[in-house]
């Protein structure tokens, strides 16, 4: 749901998505920490943030580090 979000923010278009690992802090709602291919050798970190369900939201991209690799620790940012 969110990969429009961050094709909008870095302006390109990713053939590859793929969350690789992740992680969760709960908040008011959660945070997801996600490692996601965008391509053979290239990652990004994301973070986004899904309300509590009552506030009927969409999950949200926050964040996002470009420049990963797959071995990169995936920590809060």
């Amino acid at each position: 749901q969110v990969k429009p979000q961050f094709e909008s923010r870095e302006n390109k278009t990713c053939g590859t998505f793929e969350a690789i690992k992740y992680r969760t802090q709960v908040v008011a709602g959660t945070n997801y920490f996600i490692k996601v291919r965008i391509s053979d050798d290239q990652y990004v970190h994301i973070r986004v943030f899904e309300a509590l369900p009552h506030e009927n939201q969409h999950p949200r991209l926050v964040s996002y580090q470009t420049g990963k690799t797959r071995d990169d620790p995936l920590t809060y940012f």
